[in-house]
């Protein structure tokens, strides 16, 4: 048979491409004639440089150092894929995570984002892909568009991934449901909301209220005035990926996350890889690997959690958060023997 494997990073333990092996693994331990083809997704957030780095092993890896979050000098790198195009990562430029456990919603910037893009640009790069989750900053994009100073797109253009839908402003915008996460109280949610508008003001041509546009803290806002187009991350991963193709004749399809929940539903990763198997692989057999599974599986043929296989493992559940890639394992294994 011919397996795909496309999960998601288990966030903040395994990296998608480690999950996917993980389960390739298991899967072949049981059925060694099987093809497995692993295809390590994300969904413009953290893991997305990962995933397009697996994906094309010949693309080429820019090391640069950038202004991070709190402003201090960060070292990371934007990647060169084959047809010219650069993928710039802003979890890895301006992400929460840098910060640690030091929120700076004042003073938190997405400049170093803008950075890495320029760094890109000043290569000659064909196009870009820009994955907008995890900002530690609710900016409203305003530090990138700096960094860029009006500079042209490329040729090819600049496809932005996010998987949130927010507009810029409002009870649903970038600091009513993103901000608390960066350190904004909730008394000031109304401040920073009024900043947003006023950074609205200065593009009149860009509705605020375009889906995705408080993305990041509203960088996604300040690349639409840049002339990006937003697309829904999983979909454009899958879609550079080449997913669609490496779908067809697939017999079983295995996709994941860390916590599969009513959220998952909403242009997660397993939400995309299952109607993309719909459309391009019809009959194939489409199961869930997660970390926890805390939503109704009526879209997916057989499940596996690893929070279950740990504790019926080891008797601790939490160990599936410690050491994800051997639960992993065998789930892969667990499947295969349902095949």
């Amino acid at each position: 048979m011919r397996i795909v494997v496309a999960p998601d990073s288990f966030k903040g333990t395994a990296t998608a491409a480690a999950v996917a092996s993980a389960i390739a693994t298991g899967w072949s331990a049981e059925r060694p004639d099987d093809q497995v083809v692993t295809v390590p997704m994300a969904d413009g957030g953290e893991g997305t440089l990962d995933a397009f780095a697996t994906a094309f092993p010949e693309a080429v890896r820019h090391a640069v150092t950038v202004t991070g979050p709190d402003g201090a000098p960060h070292d990371t790198w934007w990647l060169r894929l084959p047809d010219g195009r650069g993928v710039v990562e802003l979890a890895a430029t301006s992400g929460l995570p840098l910060l640690g456990d030091h929120l700076l919603p004042d003073s938190a910037t997405s400049r170093g984002f803008g950075e890495a893009i320029v760094a890109a640009l000043d290569t000659g790069v064909t196009g870009l892909v820009l994955g907008i989750g995890g900002s530690a900053s609710t900016d409203g994009g305003a530090s990138v568009l700096e960094v860029l100073d009006g500079r042209p797109l490329p040729p090819g253009g600049v496809t932005v991934l996010t998987d949130v839908t927010a507009p810029l402003t409002g009870p649903t915008g970038a600091a009513a449901v993103f901000g608390p996460q960066k350190g904004i109280a909730p008394s000031r949610v109304a401040e920073f909301d009024a900043r947003l508008r006023a950074l609205a003001a200065h593009h009149p041509h860009i509705d605020p209220d375009t889906p995705g546009a408080g993305a990041a803290g509203g960088v996604g806002f300040g690349l639409l005035a840049w002339g990006a187009v937003l697309v829904r991350g999983a979909e454009g991963v899958a879609e550079v990926l080449g997913l669609p193709t490496l779908l067809a004749g697939a017999d079983v399809v295995v996709t994941g996350e860390g916590r599969f929940d009513g959220q998952s539903a909403s242009g997660k990763v397993p939400s995309v890889v299952h109607a993309m198997a719909s459309a391009h692989a019809p009959g194939a057999r489409v199961v869930l690997v997660a970390g926890a599974i805390d939503a109704p599986l009526d879209d997916f043929a057989a499940a596996a959690s690893l929070t279950v296989i740990a504790t019926q493992t080891t008797g601790e559940p939490d160990d599936a958060l410690r050491d994800p890639v051997r639960f992993a394992t065998i789930a892969g294994t667990r499947l295969a023997r349902m095949a």
